[in-house]
């Protein structure tokens, strides 16, 4: 994953700090403990970068995590229905559990790609700054 180091990429799928990539933005790396799923650290402790911009920040991570769980159920849907030719009925059950079981994967990758909307990667980024 190194060679995305310096891109969004790197940091929407390893959920580290948008600025340095240096620090993991959330308290606990387990996306599946979900007592801890969006529990963040207030600020990266490499480039003192503060996370939740505003209040209510992360509210407009919705609009991002609809096109995701989108993608997660077509996606089912296309596995299940079309390629191991499950009836219908249960590929709808099928995707309703995948969605259940991806919720805290989706939550998360839609707060990385928010803050990744509004904060850039700074190469040279000073330690507390």
């Amino acid at each position: 994953m190194n060679i995305f180091k310096g891109t969004k990429l790197y940091s929407i799928f390893t959920g580290t700090c948008p600025v340095c990539q240096q620090e993991s933005m959330y308290k606990e790396a387990n996306p599946f403990k979900i007592m801890d799923t969006l529990k963040m650290n207030e600020r990266c402790s490499h480039c003192n970068t503060k996370y939740k911009i505003e209040p209510s920040f992360f509210f407009g991570a919705m609009y991002v995590s609809y096109p995701i769980g989108i993608g997660f159920a077509a996606i089912a849907f296309v596995l299940s229905y079309l390629v191991f030719k499950i009836d219908i009925l249960p590929t709808f059950y099928i995707i309703c559990v995948i969605m259940l079981f991806m919720l805290p994967v989706i939550l998360r990758l839609s707060r990385n790609i928010w803050i990744n909307f509004f904060k850039h990667y700074q190469k040279q980024t000073n330690l507390n700054a």
